[in-house]
């Protein structure tokens, strides 16, 4: 039994009649009532009774007709339904992110934006670090991933550069460096630094350790946190001074103070990790989507930048 003799039975069990429902069906007559009795054979008794003029549904036939709707319905909202993942508009997307990444307006704004897009994606959120989130890329538990530059090689995964972010200096409130507007490195030569372990995110640790020895020193690091929205309580309770992505000033105001930094600065790099052979059209659609925003949020600062400049010439 095929598919399409549910479709011819159920046409003729609306027309009622073996020549129009040809006609609708746009077939000739006689291989249509042939078909009809290959069902009937097969179901092993009448769907109709012949009449001189058109059929009428048996008792059999009418129970037939309900369940071979059902069955056309099902297998219409299956299709529908396999279509729908395969675009990337149903299913679900697992996404990890260190735990920095969503005080930058970059990630809030592209988890918003995924949700109004596709509403019926279920998307979950795991926080961890960036060595953690790689693994967990690679082993299929997280999709897509948010995370500062990898130590080594990582042939599996597609790691995208998506923006370098400007970092700050964090000192204690009442530093006698908080007098200065800005700063540069060298300033902080003889200070006490608060830290993360160097595997927690490799690329930012050398990033930051690299600028400060460009300026001539070595850092001192006299305390680690693993959780880099850590370093700004250690920092206020006057345990050392920091450097920390710009965003990381909407972790803590009270008891710190931020400054920028003057010349050569390290930069904060986030990055997009997935799998290299991940055939889903939900992480396709979540990695155009990030490249979407990232372009929107570009030309919304070159707007903003245009605006600020004719300000000044008027």
């Amino acid at each position: 039994m095929e598919l399409r003799h549910l479709r011819y039975f159920i046409t003729v069990a609306e027309e009622l009649n073996f020549t129009r429902a040809a006609k609708r069906l746009g077939m000739e007559q006689p291989p249509l009532s042939q078909q009809i009795r290959h069902l009937e054979e097969e179901v092993g008794t009448p769907l109709f009774q012949r009449l001189p003029r058109g059929v009428a549904l048996t008792g059999a036939g009418g129970s037939f007709l309900l369940d071979a709707r059902d069955i056309l319905e099902r297998v219409r909202l299956a299709t529908e339904h396999a279509q729908r993942v395969a675009r990337g508009n149903l299913g679900r997307i697992r996404v990890g992110m260190i735990n920095s990444a969503p005080f930058h307006p970059f990630l809030p704004r592209l988890i918003r934006e995924f949700g109004q897009r596709y509403p019926e994606v279920a998307l979950s959120l795991e926080e961890d670090t960036t060595p953690e989130l790689a693994e967990a890329t690679r082993d299929g538990s997280v999709d897509v991933a948010f995370v500062r530059p990898l130590l080594g090689e990582a042939a599996d995964l597609v790691i995208e550069t998506l923006f370098d972010e400007e970092m700050v200096v964090a000192l204690p409130e009442g530093h006698r460096l908080t007098r200065l507007r800005s700063l540069p490195l060298t300033a902080l030569a003889q200070e006490s630094f608060v830290l993360f372990p160097r595997p927690v995110g490799s690329g930012l640790y050398d990033e930051i350790i690299s600028a400060c020895r460009r300026a001539g020193f070595g850092p001192h690091i006299g305390h680690e946190v693993r959780q880099v929205t850590s370093i700004a309580n250690l920092v206020a309770a006057d345990l050392g001074v920091s450097v920390v992505p710009a965003s990381m000033q909407q972790v803590l105001s009270t008891g710190v103070v931020y400054r920028p930094i003057e010349g050569d600065a390290p930069k904060a790099r986030m990055s997009m990790a997935y799998r290299r052979d991940d055939p889903s059209a939900t992480v396709r659609n979540m990695i155009e989507l990030a490249h979407q925003v990232l372009r929107k949020m570009s030309l919304q600062r070159t707007s903003k930048s245009s605006t600020r400049r004719e300000k000044h010439s008027t």
